[in-house]
């Protein structure tokens, strides 16, 4: 791998001096009809000393290289002059947003689910980000992808199928950040990136089995309602029973206070309002 190195270059403000120096003997000998010392002058001007004049902006780097060789790596931001024959290659340091496409991919179980994210990231190593990979860029996109699909493969969407399951897609969010941020520092500190904060943005049911996972959401929370229902008026009919024998109002057989327990259950669980019957005779008639 490409080791970085870093370099400070000369101020570049003595050679635009220079140049300008230069500049005005070119313009000199044009003056004086001395036109071969001029042009020469003004070619060692235009070509040996402007081109090696670089500014470099705050949280941005030059990656040099000459005749295809690695030269190193300017971070410092100013104006310095450098060996004009090097290229020069900018590279910003920046943190960057990468706000990945939904795609659609199969969870742990092999419902398909759509997932996305979003990656914080910046480049730490310039030499390995330019040299090691073809383009970093589309390098952290195809790999930020490829990390979620198989975040997404190794864990199930939410727990209704699988109850055992400790970590979910829905429910486990830092966890999964977590998971999610190591695996692409894992990926990317090939290209010599430096993942700064990963995150699910968006998660949902594929299109083709939302409604049926929505009436399963929907029946589970009905049948959690009931249950708490059911518990409580078994809770309030054990009451009843208590109190009217405490108090001693009425003493009823067991085929009395099973009647009773049927017909407090049915107005205490049922969804509807319920009309009420008077009975003016015995409770046996």
């Amino acid at each position: 791998m490409y080791q970085e190195k870093i370099i400070t270059p000369p101020s570049g403000y003595l050679t635009l001096v220079l140049f300008l120096a230069l500049l005005g003997g070119s313009f000199y000998g044009f003056a004086t009809e001395n036109f071969v010392a001029a042009g020469i002058v003004m070619l060692i001007n235009l070509f040996l000393v402007l081109p090696g004049l670089i500014i470099n902006n705050p949280n941005e780097a030059k990656v040099l290289t000459l005749f295809g060789k690695y030269v190193g790596t300017v971070k410092t931001d100013g104006f310095f002059w450098v060996n004009p024959l090097t290229t020069k290659k900018k590279v910003s340091l920046k943190a960057r947003n990468l706000n990945g496409h939904q795609i659609k991919v199969n969870d742990k179980l092999g419902n398909p689910i759509e997932i996305a994210a979003v990656v914080v990231w910046q480049i730490k190593e310039t030499a390995m980000a330019m040299f090691a990979v073809e383009d970093y860029l589309q390098y952290v996109t195809i790999q930020s992808e490829a990390a979620v699909r198989h975040l997404a493969n190794i864990f199930p969407y939410d727990n209704f199928e699988d109850e055992e399951a400790t970590i979910t897609l829905k429910d486990g969010a830092e966890k999964v950040s977590s998971l999610l941020e190591g695996e692409l520092s894992e990926r990317l500190s090939r290209a010599g990136i430096e993942v700064i904060e990963a995150r699910i943005s968006h998660l949902a049911y594929a299109q083709e089995i939302a409604s049926a996972m929505l009436q399963r959401q929907q029946a589970t929370a009905v049948i959690a309602a009931r249950k708490l229902i059911v518990e409580g008026a078994v809770g309030m009919v054990e009451m009843a029973l208590e109190r009217l024998s405490a108090k001693n109002i009425v003493e009823l057989d067991e085929e009395r206070k099973a009647a009773m327990v049927s017909n407090l259950l049915v107005v205490l669980c049922g969804d509807r309002n319920v009309q009420p019957v008077v009975n003016t005779g015995t409770l046996y008639s």
